[in-house]
């Protein structure tokens, strides 16, 4: 059975547990390089002694105030041979043609559909719905309800607000905060 160290032990971190659980996972605690607290197994140095990367997988809950410091974090990961697990909770549906690449973390009731594309370590909450041909950058942030038209592309590291669309045929830069409750529309 596959053990999974949580990277991170706030609000997030918290979730992430959950999900862990409902996936049919073990916890196996939080590291934190900056809090203590119930189940927190120390920092990353610490764990990195005591926990190896042979007998755990790491998930990242980081959340999108430090989109930079995710993806360092993430290749400090790799660096040290850590596998970053990809959660995809059972309630969500996951087209058999979608791509969900290492790390991502995908929520209730979320639905991916044909032909889609996600990057390493995104995170899509609960509700997200990414239609058709539509391509999610690494390190990205789907809020909860937000949806994503077709033949859109959301560029690395953007966050897209909850209850927002992106028009199908869209492209969000990279870096991009789409706001909540809008409509982002490029085409």
């Amino acid at each position: 059975m596959k053990r999974v160290i949580v990277y991170g032990s706030r609000d997030f971190g918290a979730i992430v547990q959950n999900i862990i659980v409902d996936c049919g996972y073990i916890f196996s605690g939080f590291i934190d390089d900056l809090y203590e607290g119930e189940y927190v197994l120390g920092s990353y140095e610490q764990v990195l002694t005591t926990h190896p990367p042979d007998q755990y997988e790491i998930a990242i809950a980081i959340g999108y105030n430090h989109l930079a410091a995710r993806k360092q974090i993430y290749k400090k990961l790799k660096d040290n041979g850590y596998k970053i697990t990809s959660l995809i909770h059972p309630s969500s549906i996951i087209s058999n043609s979608a791509i969900v690449n290492e790390g991502t973390i995908i929520m209730t009731g979320a639905i991916i559909d044909m032909r889609v594309t996600i990057g390493e370590i995104c995170v899509i909450w609960p509700g997200v719905v990414v239609n058709h041909d539509c391509c999610i950058g690494s390190n990205a942030f789907l809020c909860p309800n937000s949806t994503i038209c077709g033949f859109s592309k959301i560029e690395e590291s953007s966050f897209i607000g909850a209850g927002s669309v992106v028009v199908d045929h869209s492209i969000v830069p990279g870096e991009s905060f789409v706001k909540a409750g809008s409509i982002f529309n490029n085409k």
